[in-house]
């Protein structure tokens, strides 16, 4: 899943508005924010295998310490660990680690048996809503509009930046996501770890976004 976990940041505003959307992506993509530094470290491995689902080209060999359920469950305390040491802030340090951990839960359902549940297991999971795209478009669809409709409701923009710079943000997010179904298949697994970097600019737009809004 991609703008889907997107969806879950947006939405989270609503639950908590005191953190920037910025911190809020941040928590709800940690896990493929960290995935391309592993990649390249040579600690997990992806292929390009056109046809490996019906929706996505990768196949993911191994990732234990990204996308295990238990990495993932100790990355969310470390996360929202970390924020609480700084802010002191108990309820927001609890949405940043549910955040991080929902990353794991929407992977769940869009993957084919591939995820892990314990990084020194075999036993790997997934529900394989990738192996239709129709479904895999709907379900992130519906996750994806229905974050950026909560964002919207409760948050209010404060000047032009604040209106088209969501709305840009949101475009944007959306054509990617359609050049990804459509597009071809990315030429290496490290040209799909450099790319995956980029995400980072998605951060600091949404936090150029939420310094131009308000909530309501």
């Amino acid at each position: 899943m991609f703008i889907g976990h997107y969806g879950i940041g947006f939405a989270a505003k609503k639950i908590d508005n005191k953190p920037s959307l910025a911190t809020l992506f941040f928590a709800s993509q940690f896990i493929d924010l960290l995935w391309p530094i592993l990649l390249l470290l040579g600690l997990e491995k992806v292929e390009v295998d056109p046809g490996n689902t019906a929706f996505s080209p990768l196949n993911f060999v191994y990732y234990p310490f990204s996308h295990s359920a238990f990495g993932v469950l100790i990355w969310a305390i470390v996360v929202g660990a970390v924020y609480y040491l700084i802010k002191k802030n108990l309820k927001t340090s609890l949405l940043l680690a549910v955040l991080v951990m929902s990353h794991w839960v929407l992977d769940l359902l869009v993957h084919r048996p591939d995820l892990p549940i314990l990084p020194w297991s075999q036993l790997k999971v997934g529900f394989g809503i990738w192996n239709s795209v129709i479904l895999s478009v709907l379900l992130e669809g519906a996750v994806f509009i229905g974050g950026a409709y909560l964002y919207s409701k409760y948050t209010k923009e404060k000047n032009a930046k604040g209106k088209y710079g969501f709305w840009g943000l949101v475009i944007f997010l959306g054509v990617i996501y359609l050049m990804n179904i459509f597009g071809s298949p990315p030429p290496s697994a490290e040209a799909i770890a450099y790319v995956g970097f980029s995400q980072w600019l998605i951060v600091l737009w949404a936090y150029w976004i939420d310094k131009n809004r308000l909530p309501i």
